[in-house]
């Protein structure tokens, strides 16, 4: 018994010395942990391929066999794909970026840098070919043998001649000078074959194509080449006869695109080489069998008042007796004999215009590119007909392009009300692409209406009735699927209409749609509504989700089984589930205490990679089949791990001062002692309690605190679900959040000296409105908030040019309507007119570009509290928008960030930026970010 204890003794004291000699995290670990990036499967299912970036900074590329079995591995590389023929792997090699960065230092130009190389692996010889200086590549998507590249414009120094030219040899040599590699003028395009490995080099190229299911190539060239000159070219691999069917001087062409099959080729071509600025397009059209392209359309015989887009989509119907491109109204023309001095720059806003004057800026270049699609018919004497107008702008096809009627669309008559209400409303037609005859089908409709696969009924979901509907287009009816049935988000707590759980598509003929409610999928005749429920899983709150694994299939087949993912409301636990349409009867795959991702099929096979991730588990890829019996792990993206100390995620519950049984996410310390008491940090946004199994990996995260890295330093971290009632936001954030943190004290575990709290946004505003109600946190940090609703309430939204009115409306901010309705909801929501409660210190980040919040409501915030003399510091970093993109302002942000929650909740030293700030004269020079040592104070 002795013995006993003493083994047990030495075994608690090994575990207890392996957890205190775990590492702590840092910041700089950060730059050595990996994410998994292009993860891909070859078309027969043999091989896998993927790139493990370390550090947001180089990549190194592995590929490997079904067993794990390693068999390619090679730093900075990286997306790499596979042939079709699954025979070999290409990737493209880029320069280490340290080096890059020590170039750039010394100065180096850009187009003295390290170029791109090009990666062929050869999987059944296990040989390495790499080609330097390529630019970007191609391969085809439906057959295999070929990559073709363009390679990068390569600048060599000038010899230096020991004699001098004769002005007549430098004027013959300036004469005979090639024209310029480039953007405008083309590059030098190697078509490669991959078994023999000959290649052939055509200059000069400006676009190309590979057909998708036939050998066959084009390419259009500017010229200049003692061969070939310009025009567009069509190489049929099979018998490598090359074919010029277009040609011209100096021209330009767009939209170079095949049929399916390779029969047929389309482009727009302006072979006019004065500078008008009406452009004169025309659009050919080239048939197998033909030694040149035939026009089809230019400014004589387009529809009066269009002519011929060189921005529209060119492509061709699927069975290839439709050929589709755009048309365009004539722009506007500028008058180039003015100078800057006789422009007037003004801009004029007009209250009844359909968009706002900022978002018809943003959206300039759209509209000088805005096409109207129209289609040819190829076995109709080539009749045209338009199918979209400026009366209904936008088209959708059916059947691929083989439908006899295609759905339009016009927002325009209620664009100007989507600016309060945020609703994007549409009126549909169906146009015959026959005749051209549009009919009126749907009026006012609030969501994206699609055609069915086969193109014989528009359906969508309209939020304004929460239903369902399906739209006969042969017998011109609307049928409501799902009307008075719950098939609309049930915990909606905005004030608007609530939205669909969406749908998983259709079955073959559309002869039924298959629609989710929030836990089950349904099947719906669209003839006469009639339903069934496919799965059980309301009386369990288990959510079922079609997992669609062929991407070419159009349709849900019922000839074969379906694969579903799971999530359990309740434990959040996830998994697969095989359903088989044939008995409608289901069985589990696996299930448990993790999130998994969709799975990838291979397009030739039944295998599949998918990933299984918990707060622990890092998600590498894993190997099966569709059983998901035999799984096997071929990643081991951070193996290093295993040597920190990490955390656990758990779910708490409590209930809200408003009566409502609520949960959230705890995470603890991985060596988590409940006898102790521990700081911690309050972050949420809304609701976050369904990502309880998602690994945090550690990061410079761009706007949030890093939960792996805060636990790894003695930090709990507690994530309370919040729940809204209409027009008082800030309220329902205390609601939910302060009886969670007060639960949680009472564990006995938290110390309720050391709390502090933080969010982004949305969440930065509930920070700001809770430390006026509340003085329980003893440090904040606040990002990019709204301090004062009834300013932001007439602010623009920068990066799309929306007025924010529909936010406070409708959607997340809640409050129900305008400021001259309910003043006293702004009013009371707003942390501006009760800042001089606020008692918490405070750190604010919000950046001067910011296209979501103005960060004018930062620095409203922020000044007040400077004001009022309250501890804030604000944090701007130029030129960044909602949150730090750039990897390096990341960094600082976390750094800092971490600092100021040491200080107020560890009692760790200042630092220097806390203690004086970094003044203007200073920034970029010295960051402030030493911390001070008592004996420095004194």
């Amino acid at each position: 018994m002795n013995k006993t204890i003493k083994i047990t003794f030495i075994l608690l004291l090994i575990t207890h010395i392996s957890f205190a000699q775990k590492k702590i995290l840092d910041h700089k670990d950060f730059d050595i942990w990996n994410v998994i990036k292009n993860k891909t499967i070859s078309p027969n299912g043999k091989f896998v391929m993927y790139s493990l970036e370390k550090g947001e900074r180089d990549n190194h590329l592995i590929i490997k066999d079904a067993k794990a079995t390693s068999i390619l591995e090679h730093e900075r590389s990286e997306k790499g794909q596979f042939s079709y023929n699954s025979k070999f792997a290409l990737f493209t090699i880029k320069a280490w970026k340290d080096s890059i960065v020590e170039m750039k230092r010394r100065k180096v130009k850009k187009d003295k840098l390290p170029k791109d190389t090009l990666g062929i692996y050869n999987l059944e010889e296990n040989t390495l070919t790499k080609i330097a200086n390529v630019k970007s590549y191609k391969i085809p998507e439906k057959w295999s043998g070929y990559v073709a590249y363009y390679l990068e414009e390569i600048k060599k120094e000038k010899e230096k001649s020991e004699e001098k030219d004769s002005i007549s040899d430098k004027k013959d040599k300036k004469k005979k000078k090639d024209k310029k590699v480039g953007k405008d003028n083309g590059y030098h395009l190697v078509l490669r074959n991959l078994l023999t490995q000959k290649q052939d080099t055509f200059k000069y190229v400006t676009d190309f194509t590979f057909a998708k299911k036939e050998k066959r190539f084009a390419f259009t060239t500017t010229g200049q080449d003692s061969i070939i000159k310009a025009g567009v070219f069509v190489l049929n691999l099979e018998d490598n006869k090359l074919t010029k069917i277009h040609e011209a001087e100096k021209p330009k062409y767009y939209q170079l695109n095949f049929s399916e099959s390779g029969n047929y080729l389309g482009f727009v071509v302006d072979t006019d080489t004065t500078k008008i600025q009406i452009r004169p397009y025309e659009l050919y059209i080239w048939n197998d069998g033909n030694t040149t392209a035939e026009k089809l359309v230019d400014d004589s015989t387009s529809p009066t008042g269009y002519k011929v887009s060189s921005d529209g989509n060119l492509s061709f119907s699927k069975d290839e007796t439709k050929l589709y491109f755009g048309l365009a109204t004539p722009p506007i023309v500028k008058d180039t004999t003015l100078i800057y001095e006789e422009i007037v720059n003004v801009e004029v806003w007009t209250y009844n215009e359909p968009r706002l004057y900022t978002v018809q800026e943003l959206q300039v270049k759209n509209d000088r590119k805005k096409s109207y699609q129209t289609v040819i018919h190829l076995n109709t004497a080539n009749k045209l007909v338009q199918l979209a107008t400026t009366n209904y702008p936008n088209s959708l096809l059916g059947d691929e392009g083989n439908a006899n009627y295609a759905l339009v669309r016009n927002p325009k008559p209620y664009q100007l009300e989507s600016q309060w209400t945020g609703s994007r409303l549409s009126d549909y037609a169906v146009v015959n692409t026959t005749t051209g005859e549009t009919k009126k089908a749907l009026s006012k409709v609030t969501s994206s209406v699609r055609l069915s696969p086969k193109g014989k009924y528009a359906y969508g979901y309209n939020s304004a009735d929460s239903t369902w509907f399906a739209y006969s287009i042969a017998s011109e009816k609307r049928l409501d699927l799902t009307k008075g049935k719950m098939f609309y988000n049930e915990l909606n707590d905005s004030p608007r209409h609530p939205g669909s759980y969406g749908s998983a598509g259709w079955t073959k003929d559309d002869a039924s749609i298959i629609i989710y409610d929030r836990y089950d999928i349904w099947k719906f005749n669209p003839d006469n509504g009639s339903s069934s429920r496919l799965t059980n899983g309301r009386e369990h709150k288990i959510r079922y989700r079609y997992v669609k694994l062929d991407n070419e299939k159009r349709y849900i087949d019922e000839s074969e089984k379906w694969l579903f993912t799971t999530f359990n409301e309740i434990n959040k636990h996830s998994g697969y589930f095989e359903y088989n349409p044939k008995t409608n009867k289901g069985k589990q795959l696996v299930t448990g205490p993790y999130s998994y991702s969709r799975p990838i099929k291979a397009q030739q096979g039944k295998n599949l990679i998918f990933t299984q991730e918990s707060f622990i588990e890092f998600p590498n890829i894993r190997y099966s089949d569709l059983s998901f019996k035999k799984q096997t792990v071929l990643s081991n993206a951070n193996p290093q791990q295993d040597e920190y100390n990490w955390g656990t995620a758990e779910l708490v519950n409590w209930t809200s001062l408003d009566g409502k049984a609520l949960t959230g996410m705890l995470i603890k310390p991985e060596n988590f002692d409940p006898n102790k008491k521990y700081p911690m940090i309050v972050n949420f946004y809304e609701k976050s309690s369904n990502g309880l199994f998602r690994h945090k990996a550690p990061s410079a995260g761009r706007s949030t605190i890093n939960y792996s890295f805060y636990t790894s330093r003695g930090y709990v971290i507690f994530n309370p679900d919040v729940y809204y009632r209409i027009g008082y936001p800030g309220e329902s954030a205390y609601n939910c959040v302060i009886p969670g943190v007060t639960s949680l004290i009472e564990k006995g575990f938290i110390d309720k000296d050391n709390i502090g709290t933080q969010g982004h946004s949305w969440g930065g505003y509930q920070i700001a409105y809770l430390v006026t109600r509340t003085n329980i946190f003893k440090a904040a940090e606040s990002g990019a908030p709204v301090a004062n609703m009834i300013s932001a309430y007439g602010g623009i939204r920068w990066w799309t040019g929306l007025s924010r009115q529909f936010q406070y409306e409708h959607t997340q901010s809640r409050i129900g309507g305008t400021p001259w309705e309910y003043p006293s909801r702004y009013i009371e929501n707003s942390p501006i007119f009760n800042i001089d409660k606020i008692n918490t210190p405070l750190l604010i980040m919000h950046n001067d570009a910011d296209g979501h919040v103005p960060w004018y409501q930062g620095i409203e915030f922020f000044v007040s509290l400077r004001r009022l003399g309250k501890p804030s510091w604000f944090l701007n970093y130029n030129g960044e928008p909602h949150w730090p993109v750039k990897l390096q302002n990341r960094k600082d942000f976390n750094i800092r960030m971490a600092q100021f929650f040491d200080y107020y909740l560890q009692g760790k030293p200042k630092p220097v930026w806390m203690e004086r700030g970094v003044p203007a004269i200073e920034k970029g020079i010295n960051q402030g970010l030493e911390l001070i040592n008592e004996t420095d104070k004194n």
